[in-house]
């Protein structure tokens, strides 16, 4: 990073026993509690962090800020690569592309646009606009050819091609407030899965000409102000939802029928683990294969936990299968992985993952079995996971 860092030392203390099971009784739960010692964080002063994205292939990392502008780091390294600025703005949302355009990321803003950056200049180089007085809140790419951008807006959902930047479709009759959410599914690139504040998830088919009355294919009534939804599963035809209102549900989108609903979702983690009570929920985290699904909880101190979540045979939410914890004094409004709490990838260098929040502050975490690497960039190191072992006691010099 910009600063340096100073080395740390991490005292590990196992509690418990280990967890016979992901969902575990709160009073069998274990997880390491780590003490940080000495760091430097990271901080972009007064602005906030909004989202952390990676690129494909885990060569850059976004990182969107309360001031406009997007920031560009390794992952890594965590080397300041540039930032892209231009948004008047909140922007909502960002994403690079995959490897048909390698060195372009995408931002959608309350301004009204989404713009295009080359990510090796740092410059603009497209935008479009969805009109006077509109914001976009959320977009993705997707179709038959890859080159349908839809945009999720006030009430509207509005599709360009982005070849050659013509808007192709405006719908209009689906939702009555503001578009949080639009996402193509994976593996099923025809397929628009969209979430508003009026409390509904609609599915599209986008083949042919888009419109409401013949390409709505079902509508999904969670009956309160949708903020996230995500696609995940084998064949992914799983859907998960977190409300404004911090609750979690669970759907089979193709089917349009609930296989779980948390009403009291901050109730059912708060008393799953020793800590501070859950105060808001940053996002849910799948498995890159199977059925696995986490929600990430998070303290108005900063501190977050990894719960997973049952939604077959009964409905629970565990206890947590990592906490991180001391690297944010403030709300976290975005967690990227690296890797999962099974263990980490051999590319990520044992880095668990980034987060970023109202404190302004990038906190990177580290995974147990992280090697030495140089401390000039490190700009927290805390990771709880899980232990199978008794009463351990631990101690890491990552840095």
């Amino acid at each position: 990073m910009e600063e340096a860092a100073m080395d740390m030392d991490v005292e590990v203390e196992v509690e418990g026993r280990s967890p016979s099971s992901s969902c575990a009784n709160p009073s069998d739960s274990s997880f390491r509690r780590f003490g940080l010692r000495n760091s430097i964080q990271t901080n972009f002063g007064d602005d906030y962090v909004f989202e952390i994205t990676p690129k494909f292939d885990w060569s850059l990392m976004g990182v969107s800020l309360s001031s406009n502008t997007v920031k560009l780091y390794s992952p890594t390294t965590g080397q300041y690569c540039g930032e892209c600025r231009g948004h008047s703005d909140t922007i909502n949302g960002i994403s690079f592309s995959g490897p048909s355009s390698p060195h372009a990321l995408h931002s959608c803003s309350s301004d009204g646009t989404i713009r295009a950056w080359d990510t090796r200049s740092f410059k603009e180089v497209s935008c479009i606009r969805a009109g006077p007085s509109q914001e976009i809140f959320s977009f993705s790419f997707g179709g038959s050819s890859d080159s349908l951008l839809s945009a999720g807006c006030k009430s509207q959902i509005l599709f360009w091609d982005w070849r050659n930047k013509k808007q192709v479709a405006c719908l209009e009759d689906s939702h009555v407030d503001d578009v949080t959410q639009v996402h193509f599914v994976p593996h099923h690139q025809n397929k628009l899965i969209s979430a508003s504040v009026d409390g509904l998830i609609c599915i599209f088919d986008t083949a042919g000409d888009i419109n409401d009355d013949d390409h709505l294919e079902s509508v999904i009534n969670v009956g309160t102000s949708i903020g996230k939804v995500g696609i995940f599963g084998q064949t992914f035809k799983k859907l998960w939802c977190l409300t404004h209102i911090e609750t979690l549900s669970v759907w089979d989108w193709k089917e349009g029928t609930n296989e779980a609903n948390f009403e009291d979702a901050r109730t059912l983690a708060s008393d799953s683990w020793s800590l501070d009570h859950v105060d808001y929920f940053v996002d849910c985290h799948s498995a890159d294969e199977g059925e696995g699904l986490w929600v990430i909880g998070g303290t108005n101190a900063g501190t977050l936990g990894y719960f997973p979540v049952r939604y077959k045979g009964g409905a629970a939410i565990g206890s947590p299968e990592a906490v991180l914890g001391g690297g944010h004094s403030d709300v976290v409004r975005s967690v990227l992985p690296m890797s999962g709490v099974a263990g980490p990838s051999p590319k990520t260098r044992g880095i668990f993952g980034w987060t970023g929040g109202e404190d302004g502050r990038l906190c990177c975490w580290l995974s147990d079995d992280s090697p030495a690497t140089s401390p000039s960039w490190m700009s927290s190191s805390l990771v709880l996971r899980s232990s199978r072992s008794h009463h351990k006691k631990n101690r890491h010099h990552p840095y």
